[in-house]
């Protein structure tokens, strides 16, 4: 990648009056609150999933180079971001792909060894959940929050929910076993839908990049074609707006 687009973007945040900030804080706090993930971020701040930079190994960067086993270009886009030294969050939006697809691209890099194994468990365990390799009860196994045992004493309870008239989510099972806590459940469940969303932003500030992506990309070109599409519909609807307004203005 030429230029890191969500730095772009923070530049432009950090530049805007600092009362503005204030607000943008206060609203962004009440959201982390409402949907349970304030605790998480003021303790485990460099165990969230987003802001975790993968380190490439000499393999992985061996592979990028050469490219000898022709992989998808998805996949040498994920190694050449983890080559720049970007977090998660920077390789989805530099990508245009979402957080759920990166984290299957890197799975795939940590099985072939194209990236280094993280030491954080919460780390690991996220990047299984979201991208789909474990379940709700292994991510929880995972990040050592329970063990097999009670793993296996929650999946035959839920069964056992399956098959009463009044059936049970596995989550909801785990929280009344006591084994988790409903804000640590409710997180978890918000950030697995929210990573299956794609951000992209400011499209007149994205830079070209070094490497070409598959057939995906001509869809994300239509969809941000689309967008322009609407912006200059409104645009053209606003200009109209404003001259009636004129034209009222002047008759009075």
């Amino acid at each position: 990648m030429k230029q890191n687009i969500f730095e772009l973007f923070l530049n432009k945040v950090f530049n805007v009056p600092f009362w503005i900030k204030q607000f943008m804080y206060l609203k962004l706090a009440e959201e982390m609150k409402d949907k349970a993930c304030e605790d998480f971020l003021r303790e485990h701040k460099d165990d969230i999933f987003a802001t975790f930079v993968p380190i490439i190994t000499f393999k992985g960067k061996t592979e990028l180079s050469q490219r000898q086993c022709g992989l998808d270009n998805n996949i040498y886009n994920f190694l050449q971001c983890c080559l720049n030294e970007y977090c998660m969050l920077e390789i989805s939006i530099n990508t245009f792909l979402s957080m759920e697809e990166i984290a299957k691209y890197y799975e795939l890099c940590l099985e072939q060894n194209f990236i280094k194994k993280p030491d954080s468990l919460e780390i690991h365990a996220m990047a299984g959940y979201i991208s789909g390799k474990f379940r709700t009860g292994e991510y929880f196994k995972q990040k050592g929050i329970i063990n097999v045992d009670q793993l296996q004493k929650a999946i035959l309870t839920h069964r056992d929910s399956q098959q009463s008239s009044n059936p049970k989510r596995f989550g909801e099972v785990m929280v009344e076993l006591g084994f988790v806590t409903e804000d640590d459940l409710k997180a978890v469940l918000i950030l697995k839908e929210e990573s299956k969303k794609r951000f992209i932003l400011d499209y007149n500030t994205i830079p070209q990049t070094e490497t070409t992506f598959t057939n995906d990309s001509q869809k994300y070109e239509e969809e941000i074609s689309a967008l322009k599409d609407e912006n200059l519909k409104l645009k053209r609807k606003m200009l109209q707006l404003l001259e009636l307004v004129k034209r009222n203005g002047q008759q009075q």
